[in-house]
């Protein structure tokens, strides 16, 4: 049915000034009571969605409903990943000076394709990515050679392009790829992203050559050289190296300074995935996680995991900016203008897949600025101290073992039982819903993940994490179980 009084066709200010206030006051009161909620969903599947209606609403609403359904459909429906207690996969920080700069750039609504479209978008980048050349302790030459993308599965997609685009010496922009023999090598550890990009640029999987690893399952630089001699030898082309500083798995740490020699002797592209582990550089005693990416031709991490940065917000580098463009420029006439045919300026809309780009530097500014570079490490390190904390209230515990001692912001540990009485625990932790962890395997064995690094997570949110844990193995795991059968010792030996 019409209202009697229809609303007019768009919001005016005032409204969206009153309105506005309301949404922030939502969004602070979510935040603030947000560990007093289960962390994640217990709906089943088509919950959702059942409480929405099968057709479109013919007239407009008041905001303020909106706001009701978002607290009584769609919150019992999320896995609520800035929960304190939310220890599942990497964090995915958001924090309010982000969250208020990505406001900001919303109601801006720039596209920052080229520089003409909007000059302090692309050059508040540009700076944004040298500070972090700095901050990171990366190699000077990378300088001028940041972007921001979404995420690290683009920049992986982006370094590939660009590789296929250096090794054909610009054949494959004409031609494709066809059946030219390129070779992409990577480990079992190597995030998917590396996969879906071989098939994504029709290299196709068989183009993916899996390297062994080491029992901390990082890349043997031994094997990658074999194996790059032996395509050799067969007449392909060794195209790209992907070496991860800190797998997704169990953080495991690819050799850079062993594997960088290797291609660069064959002339080989190395991109380095340090999606997570990287940003951790910004402390001095942590600058480790980036030793040997003088090798790499390009290299990825993402703020919007572990430094406050709300998604998405993934910094990449690369040594040959000018190899990138070359790959993906395309001129349409109606995007030519004065300012890029001066070649003064940088266009982004080159350094990507997609042509529209949103102002995500500003809310990467906003961080640095709140936090400065001081606030960043103190929330780095607090991490760290987290999951030291909560490895030893495991390594205090007879019933569990530590696969690894903790590394960075992760834990990787597992109950002296099965493998199903693992599954069967993560399951009960989980389903009490005051904790969220995740699991994953290593050589063949099941273990449990708890990773720190949440933007409100504090010393209590672990030890209540670890009383999760063990309320749960009452439940879970069969009391002849509970005390160490012999599966610890032989996982630490």
């Amino acid at each position: 049915m019409k209202p009697a009084e229809a609303k007019p066709p768009h919001m005016d200010h005032d409204t969206f000034r009153s309105l506005g206030h309301q949404a922030i006051d939502w969004i602070a009161d979510y935040w603030q009571h947000l560990a007093d909620r289960p962390v994640a969903p217990l709906v089943e599947p088509g919950t959702v969605r059942a409480q929405l209606p099968t057709t479109p609403p013919e007239y407009g609403e008041d905001f303020p409903a909106l706001l009701s359904d978002l607290e009584r459909i769609v919150l019992p429906g999320l896995l609520h990943w800035q929960h304190p207690r939310f220890f599942g996969y990497f964090p995915a920080n958001a924090s309010g000076p982000a969250v208020l700069a990505e406001l900001l750039s919303a109601g801006l609504g720039v596209q920052g394709m080229n520089w003409n479209t909007s000059p302090a978008c692309t050059e508040v980048e540009q700076q944004m990515l040298d500070w972090f050349v700095h901050l990171l302790g990366l190699p000077e030459h990378f300088r001028g050679g940041g972007v921001i993308q979404d995420t690290a599965s683009s920049a992986v997609l982006v370094a590939l392009l660009t590789a296929l685009h250096r090794a054909s010496a610009g054949r494959t922009r004409d031609h494709g790829t066809g059946e030219c023999g390129y070779r992409v090598y990577l480990t079992a550890e190597t995030h998917s992203a590396a996969r879906k990009a071989a098939v994504i640029t029709g290299l196709g999987l068989r183009a993916v050559c899996e390297v062994a690893t080491d029992a901390d399952g990082a890349m043997d630089a031994a094997d990658l050289a074999a194996r790059i001699q032996a395509d050799l030898a067969a007449g392909l082309t060794p195209l790209m190296v992907v070496a991860t500083r800190g797998t997704t798995s169990d953080l495991s740490f690819d050799p850079l300074e062993d594997i960088g020699p290797v291609c660069r002797r064959h002339g080989v592209w190395l991109h380095v995935d340090a999606a997570y582990a990287g940003v951790a550089a910004v402390c001095d005693e942590l600058h480790w996680v980036n030793d040997g990416v003088r090798y790499a031709d390009s290299y990825c991490t993402n703020p919007h995991k572990w430094l406050l940065t709300n998604f998405d917000c993934d910094l990449l580098w690369v040594a040959d900016p000018e190899a990138l463009v070359n790959a993906l420029s395309v001129l349409p006439a109606y995007l030519r203008n004065p300012a890029s045919e001066s070649g003064r300026v940088t266009d982004y809309r080159h350094w990507q897949v997609p042509l529209g780009r949103r102002f995500r530097a500003l809310k990467l500014w906003s961080v640095l600025r709140w936090y400065g570079a001081e606030g960043l490490r103190s929330h780095i390190r607090t991490g760290v101290r987290h999951a030291r904390l909560f490895a030893d209230l495991v390594r205090e515990d007879d019933r569990f073992t530590l696969l690894a001692p903790a590394t960075l912001g992760l834990v990787t540990f597992r109950h002296a039982g099965s493998d199903t009485d693992n599954r069967n625990l993560l399951h009960a932790i989980n389903a009490e819903g005051t904790t969220f962890l995740t699991h994953s395997e290593k050589n063949g064995t099941f273990f449990l993940r708890f990773a720190t690094g949440g933007t409100h997570t504090e010393d209590h949110h672990v030890h209540e994490a670890w009383r999760a844990v063990q309320n749960a193995v009452q439940n879970a795991v069969p009391r002849a179980q509970h005390a160490t059968d012999g599966t610890a010792d032989a996982l630490n030996g």
